[in-house]
């Protein structure tokens, strides 16, 4: 299926295998029915990917710039293979959305090099409510799924 390696399609099951670690998300609160929806697709999609729910830490925040400095608090215990961060930055009138975008999302990155911890970044920056509300259970997926490819990816290196 991802050509004529079928050792590519196995080492992808194999990187989808949340049996062995322990995941931390971080939820910033504003909009938060579009981040609750977010939080609970990220979380049921870790506990179908095999993570145990006592290995799943979920610590909430105001808003996505306090986001960053939760994140690496978690990555400085050294008890997590990956992190996950879920928001949702609606535009509005003001400069203010490009602000809390570009902010979190360079922090966001910047904790996940600074500790060679992948962070998944399901901080939504979206126009409207209908689109946030259109991607809050995909995004919150895909979430789960990178933070556990990536976690696995980077034992195996």
């Amino acid at each position: 299926m991802f050509g004529a390696d079928k050792g590519t399609l196995d080492s992808a099951d194999t990187r989808l295998s949340g049996k062995k670690l322990t995941i931390g998300i971080v939820q910033a609160r504003f909009n938060e029915p579009v981040t609750n929806a977010l939080a609970a697709a990220c979380k049921a999609e870790l506990l179908a990917l095999g993570v145990q729910e006592k290995h799943i830490d979920l610590v909430q925040v105001p808003g996505a710039l306090e986001v960053p400095v939760v994140l690496m608090a978690m990555a400085e215990k050294l008890k997590y293979d990956a992190l996950i961060a879920l928001g949702c930055i609606i535009r509005g009138e003001t400069y203010h959305f490009e602000l809390v975008a570009n902010e979190s999302g360079a922090a966001v990155t910047r904790v996940g090099l600074d500790y060679q911890l992948p962070i998944a970044n399901a901080i939504l920056t979206v126009e409207n409510m209908d689109q946030a509300i259109a991607r809050q259970t995909e995004k919150g997926r895909d979430a789960a799924r990178v933070a556990v490819e990536m976690a696995n990816l980077l034992e195996e290196i």
